[in-house]
């Protein structure tokens, strides 16, 4: 530990730490437009300018070490002035009409510049040239709002490996942007969005289907329903002011009530159909590979993240069949609801139109993929994100904070605990061993409190390996079977897995993996900003939601049941396997 002061206070910190880390230690907040939660600093935007005590210039406070003795001082009248000048600079460069921009109220850039008080741009000259890329289903990009500081470019190459965006050109005409000024569909990007997520302006973000949503439910012909993912309940609150975590899920049934959906329903329910496929998958490829001894692809893994599923196509296309069969939970609910839901109501197909609101960007690409339409027509129409749905609701004047709470609808709205878990990184695979082991043994998971400790956490890539005892009946075999499983979340994190097992160092039957940090909570569709505080406290909302449950198991769901006692017969039947399961093809990059 080394102890330095700033603005003549003590502060101890770790040897190795910034001046903006030590800083924000003493409670002293200091602007910056490039900072990136548990990356190398960039020293880019150079809005976090400090005085140093002896140094002949400002110095970045997130790109300098912080050194014992060392005197700081973050206020004085050099270092205002010159964060002001550096804030004019970028808003003189910025192409920025704030009263038609979606980040108004919402964007980095002007709040800091509200809070240097500035009210004019003393630099009027040559804005950044605009070139609007609306080229894929999920993403918007406009580069005359980008002010350059990188963070895109990090998260893109960093954390999700995936390198779809770079800085070209120099000085003031520097692009941020895909290769050889390609749109986003030209090169090898997965539309996670979580560039949208970290994004400080709006320079990108989710391509807007509010209006879309909007001329659905003004259509009398139509019976417009609405599905709303595990993940929504814990951070809708945050686009009104609630605190991250806060558990909003009656008031935001109320409010899709009052917006005028038809039908308000739970992809949870979807989520409990998921793992009676996923999990009699699972087991099924189990039995082929250590009772047949056939060549069957192992591990398996999990299909539910759209981005997930992409970056395997573009990336480890020799993986494609180690990948479960099973569409999303999302393209499953569209799925159910044009043919089982259709029916019981006496309507066509063509007339529903199923909304999605999703934390994840990718859903958008996911319902436009040409094979999800095992229902006839599209399974499903629109996909809004969390802060989509945010700015529906405040179009449409309703005071949220004010909602009563109100329930979902049936008969496809019910849900278990396991389901709301799938929000979170490590959910998908305790949701499955719940029922996988209850399937297996007659018994359940003999786990504290129902939950796989070993799977859950923020950590990059868990790993556990599960002894099984008491295997019974069709399901023998497995006992005393060591079943190895591992999550990752982040898509960094799924390429380590993905390189061991070409390596021929990984040893897996069964995998999870979340595109984005956290999982679904910390998808790019979420409010901003997403760190790794926010995460936290959204994964204990979800583990609240499911531990406040009486069904916490998804082959208990009543609604589950009937829907395979009436209509579908059998997981991995003729009819699920139509409707419920889909396959996945190379893509090639740029």
């Amino acid at each position: 530990m080394i102890t330095l002061s700033i603005n003549n206070c003590d502060v101890e910190v770790e040897d190795g730490a910034s001046v903006l880390d030590a800083a924000r230690k003493a409670g002293i907040r200091i602007p910056t437009l490039c900072n990136f939660e548990g990356r190398p600093a960039q020293g880019a935007c150079r809005v976090c300018l400090v005085e140093i005590e002896g140094a002949k210039t400002l110095a970045a406070s997130c790109a300098t070490p912080a050194a014992r003795g060392m005197n700081v001082f973050t206020n004085t009248k050099r270092v205002r002035e010159a964060r002001r000048t550096v804030v004019e600079l970028l808003l003189s460069e910025h192409d920025g009409d704030c009263t038609v921009c979606n980040r108004n109220e919402d964007c980095e850039l002007q709040s800091i510049a509200r809070e240097m008080g500035i009210d004019t741009v003393r630099y009027p000259g040559e804005t950044a040239r605009g070139a609007r890329d609306e080229s894929t289903p999920a993403l918007v990009r406009d580069n005359a709002k980008c002010i350059k500081c990188r963070r895109c470019v990090t998260v893109c190459s960093e954390v999700q490996s995936v390198g779809a965006l770079f800085p070209q050109g120099r000085g003031f005409d520097t692009v941020v942007g895909p290769a050889f000024a390609l749109g986003l569909d030209g090169v090898a990007c997965v539309q996670c969005g979580q560039c949208a997520a970290i994004c400080p302006v709006g320079a990108i973000g989710e391509k807007d289907d509010t209006r879309s949503v909007w001329e659905a439910l003004d259509d009398s012909s139509k019976h417009v329903v609405v599905q709303t993912a595990p993940a929504i309940r814990a951070a809708l609150g945050e686009e009104f002011g609630y605190e991250p975590g806060t558990l909003v899920t009656g008031k935001m049934v109320s409010a899709l009530r009052q917006l005028g959906f038809d039908g308000v329903f739970d992809t949870n329910f979807t989520a409990d159909l998921t793992i009676m496929e996923e999990g009699t998958e699972l087991l099924t490829r189990l039995k082929q590979a250590l009772v047949e001894k056939k060549d069957v692809a192992l591990p398996m893994f999990t299909s539910c993240s759209p981005g997930w599923i992409k970056f395997a196509e573009y990336y480890y296309p020799e993986y494609l069949p180690n990948l479960s069969t099973c569409k999303s939970p999302q393209q499953m609910f569209g799925a159910v609801a044009k043919t089982y839901y259709a029916a019981k109501i006496g309507r066509k197909p063509e007339d529903i139109v199923v909304v999605s609101v999703m934390p994840c960007t990718a859903k958008k690409f996911e319902a436009a993929r040409p094979e999800m339409n095992d229902s006839g027509v599209r399974d499903v129409d629109f996909v809004l994100t969390t802060r989509e749905l945010g700015r529906m609701i405040r179009q449409a004047g309703i005071d949220f904070a004010s909602l009563a709470d109100d329930t979902m609808d049936s008969p496809i709205g019910a849900g278990s605990g396991a389901a709301d878990i799938f929000a979170n990184t490590g959910g998908v695979m305790e949701a499955a061993l719940r029922t996988a082991w209850e399937i297996v043994t007659g018994s359940p998971l003999p786990m504290e409190n129902l939950h796989v400790a070993p799977v859950a956490g923020l950590k990059g890539l868990k790993e556990v390996s599960i002894p099984i005892r008491g295997a019974k009946g069709d399901w023998a075999f497995l006992e005393g079977v060591e079943l190895k499983v591992a999550v990752a979340h982040g898509l960094a994190n799924a390429r380590r897995v993905l390189n061991a097992m070409r390596a021929g160092t990984a040893d897996y039957h069964f995998v999870e993996v979340m595109t984005c940090p956290g999982g679904c909570i910390g998808g790019g569709g979420q409010p901003r900003l997403t760190d790794n505080d926010v995460r936290e406290k959204r994964i204990a909302a979800i583990y609240k939601e499911d531990e406040g449950k009486k069904m916490r198991k998804s082959h208990e769901n009543p609604e589950v049941q009937h829907l395979y006692a009436e209509f579908l017969k059998a997981p991995l039947g003729e009819k699920s396997h139509k409707l419920l399961h889909t396959k996945y093809a190379q893509r090639v990059k740029v």
